[in-house]
């Protein structure tokens, strides 16, 4: 049996965000890659769920023949905004 080289592989990288979810753990999105949503029990759950989702999305993307988004970096602002009391 002859075996071929490594596989080349094509290193991404993305901006992800860990929310912490109302019932423990962390819900993480990318907003590079629309739709893409996963969670973990723990941070490092959390991490480990999003690289396995971002590697299955640009394998989809890939098998589409689509093209592969770069990162888009988000901006955090916090705005403050005034609501009337209740009465």
């Amino acid at each position: 049996m002859i075996e071929a080289g490594p596989t080349p592989m094509a290193e991404y990288s993305y901006t992800v965000l860990f929310e912490p979810a109302e019932e423990g753990g962390f819900v993480v999105t990318c907003p590079a890659l629309p739709g893409l949503v996963t969670e973990g029990d723990t941070l490092e759950e959390a991490r480990a769920m999003a690289e396995d989702a971002i590697r299955g999305y640009i394998e989809s993307l890939r098998k589409d023949h689509l093209p592969i988004p770069s990162d888009k970096a988000p901006v955090k602002e916090e705005i403050r905004v005034m609501v009337p009391e209740r009465g």
